[in-house]
């Protein structure tokens, strides 16, 4: 025995112990070359390994320890070792934090310590943090991070053919926070008497020699307010419904999401655009049309002029730069945050859109939309440096559709950029990376143009009018259903007197959405 306890003493209910104080310890120590210090040093390194996660720097010391570890010279457990490689985590998102924090106890590469382990025990099982040359952590690191990859493609893939197939289904805590806190800006709007076309499968210009003057005019920020238009200082984040005198969401200020990476994406997908628009090297004559002095390209599915059915628009030389913008992951994010305001804001207008997808893909499966995350028919970019629209109404949309606009660019939205709302008097500030959707086809709009020395492009989406008629025919052409079952083409004749208010009535008030929660 190197030690021995000294005199017993007793505790109030009469149990015996022994006082182990320093000197009774070291005094009966008799031994010449024995050195107690290493013992303590190694008792201290094995209680506190636990709260250690590196390699001792003193590579002798390692080398000592090895040597004198007695009964269980194993190396500490690496937790990744741990881990049942054949079932990965379930979520996308876990972190090897998450991983570690969840490892059974007996992994653990340190055993607990009991309080009446001898001083002799504690340095019999010492051994140092991190020891033994059987350590894997990177070979299993590789294996598992391999694993946990495939498995999350998998993931990602599954929910990708499940947004495609159902759409975007908002939550109900997603459209209480996006529509109750809302503020409503009440436009006294009569939208019954907006110029719609018989049978609201397209709209109507009010006047040609007025379409004409207001085409051609290009309107500064404080001409517009000469002119009686109110201001709308919008932050271009918060959601913000513009209502008709009824209380329907005519349209909205939907905003963006608040995150970095959705403004890195806004960022890429802008500078995207300008690369294809230099690639592309658009003539002239292509900077000069209805809407603007700019280029553009529309892309996806068109219905008209002759067409018996719907097909996909030939962009010719420009084909190969269209499905590259097509492609773009952050031209996608930027459309899908678009379908699902959409279905946030007008739930039945956007279930009509679904229904209308559904049946065109039934009846002619090779069809694709630009974007199959999107509800959209067809996009168009609206190539810069300095995209700014004439007054103007998109005619052959669907009467009571929406548009999606989002801007895009470097420039000063309190100066330019804005969106005018000609049929509302209204002027809205239009920052960068925001998205607006309105009924472009029957409400006239336009953009104040940007400084000199800025650059603004835009992406839109919308839906052309007559797909919908189509979809409405059986998928027939209205001489093929008058043809094909003169029955059915009667009844749908008459229901076209009464198609518009049908739309006007799939606008939802800012209460039916709530109660939609």
């Amino acid at each position: 025995m190197l030690w021995y306890p000294s005199l017993l003493r007793q505790t109030r209910s009469g149990r015996e112990f022994s006082d182990l104080s320093l000197p009774t310890l070291i005094t009966p120590l008799q031994a010449k070359d024995f050195d107690v210090s290493p013992l303590i040093a190694r008792a201290v390194a094995a209680e506190s390994g636990n709260q250690q996660d590196h390699e001792d720097d003193n590579a002798s010391n390692a080398s000592n320890f090895e040597e004198d570890a007695l009964d269980e010279p194993s190396a500490a457990a690496d937790p990744l070792d741990c881990v049942d490689e054949t079932r990965p985590p379930s979520s996308p998102h876990d972190s090897w934090e998450d991983i570690n924090d969840t490892i059974p106890s007996s992994c653990h590469h340190k055993r607990r310590r009991s309080r009446s382990a001898s001083f002799s025990e504690v340095v019999a099982s010492a051994e140092p943090p991190h020891a033994g040359p059987h350590r894997q952590r990177p070979a299993k690191l590789h294996r598992l991070t391999k694993k946990h990859a495939s498995a999350t493609q998998r993931r990602k893939s599954k929910r990708q053919k499940i947004k495609q197939a159902s759409s975007h289904v908002p939550a109900a805590s997603t459209i209480h926070k996006h529509v109750q806190p809302a503020i409503p800006l009440d436009t006294g709007l009569d939208t019954s008497t907006l110029p719609s076309a018989h049978g609201a499968y397209s709209a109507k210009l009010k006047g040609p020699a007025e379409e004409r003057h207001g085409s051609k005019v290009r309107c500064s920020l404080a001409n517009l307010l000469g002119l009686g238009f109110r201001l709308v200082e919008w932050d271009g984040i918060t959601p913000q419904p513009l209502v008709d005198s009824q209380g329907r969401v005519i349209a909205v200020l939907a905003g963006q999401p608040r995150k970095d990476s959705y403004r890195d994406a806004v960022a890429c997908a802008y500078r995207a655009i300008c690369d294809a628009c230099s690639e592309a090297q658009f003539p002239p004559s292509m900077r000069q049309h209805r809407r603007g002095l700019f280029a553009a390209i529309n892309v996806g599915l068109s219905y008209g002029k002759g067409q018996t059915k719907p097909c996909w628009l030939h962009n010719k030389e420009y084909a190969s730069v269209v499905d590259r913008l097509l492609a773009n992951e952050d031209i996608g994010r930027l459309a899908g945050f678009a379908d699902a305001a959409f279905t946030i804001w007008a739930p039945l207008l956007y279930a009509h859109y679904r229904q209308c997808n559904a049946k065109l893909r039934e009846e002619l499966p090779d069809l694709r939309r630009p974007f199959a995350h999107s509800v959209f028919f067809c996009s168009a970019f609206n190539f810069g440096p300095n995209v700014w629209t004439f007054k103007h109404r998109d005619v052959l949309n669907l009467a009571f559709g929406w548009c999606a606009v989002q801007a895009l660019g470097h420039f000063d939205p309190k100066k330019g950029g804005h969106l005018v709302f000609w049929d509302l008097k209204l002027v809205v500030k239009f920052l960068a990376g925001a998205l607006i959707l309105l009924p472009s086809a029957t409400i006239a709009h336009s953009n104040v143009p940007v400084q000199d020395g800025e650059e603004r492009a835009s992406f839109t989406q919308f839906s052309a009018g007559g797909i919908f008629r189509y979809v409405d025919n059986g998928c027939w052409t209205v001489d093929q259903l008058a043809e094909q079952d003169p029955e059915e083409y009667h009844r749908l004749m008459a229901l076209k007197a009464t198609r518009w208010e049908k739309g006007l009535d799939l606008f939802s008030t800012v209460d039916e959405l709530l109660l939609s929660e």
